[in-house]
């Protein structure tokens, strides 16, 4: 019986869906006015200080909107070390926040490991867009998971998205 209540909590303190690299990884996606609430988190050298407070509110007001996140998807654009830009996928305009769009072919590639990778995975993305005859325009980076879901799931997912001609 205490298994199975272990197994119960565990479930319910995930917050973050199951991500499926296949989907994503080494795949173009074109995108024609997708739809994104834009957010900002202040950030110490890159490494996000309020993301879990930000996130909260931004989930109160897309609750409220009665809407749902479209994919899951949340792309961040670091824009210095002191603040990243944080684009997330909704299925339709949400007031009191900042609605935009992205269009255009993006590459995505994933990988799987501690964000300490991120230099050797920018550095890998690099070679497979210049393999790929690809220009980047702009860089995102899709942290697929919370660090409380990644250690739940034993994997912890980040893709290099970027906008690319």
């Amino acid at each position: 019986m205490a298994e199975i209540m272990n197994t119960k909590a565990e479930t319910m303190d995930v917050c973050c869906p199951p991500f499926d690299p296949t989907l994503w990884d080494q795949k173009i996606i074109e995108w024609e006015n997708k739809k994104f609430i834009k957010t900002s988190v202040k950030t110490f050298f890159f490494m996000p200080l309020n993301f879990g407070s930000v996130m909260k509110k931004i989930f109160k007001k897309v609750q409220f909107a009665e809407t749902d996140i479209s994919g899951s998807i949340c792309l961040s654009d670091h824009t210095s070390k002191w603040n990243m830009d944080l684009y997330i996928s909704v299925d339709k305009d949400i007031n009191g926040v900042e609605n935009t769009t992205l269009s255009g072919k993006f590459f995505c590639k994933v990988y799987e490991g501690p964000f300490t990778e991120t230099r050797k995975w920018c550095d890998d993305y690099k070679e497979e867009v210049k393999a790929r005859n690809l220009m980047v325009r702009k860089w995102y980076m899709w942290y697929t998971t919370c660090p409380k879901c990644a250690k739940k799931y034993g994997k912890n997912y980040v893709a290099v998205f970027c906008k690319v001609e």
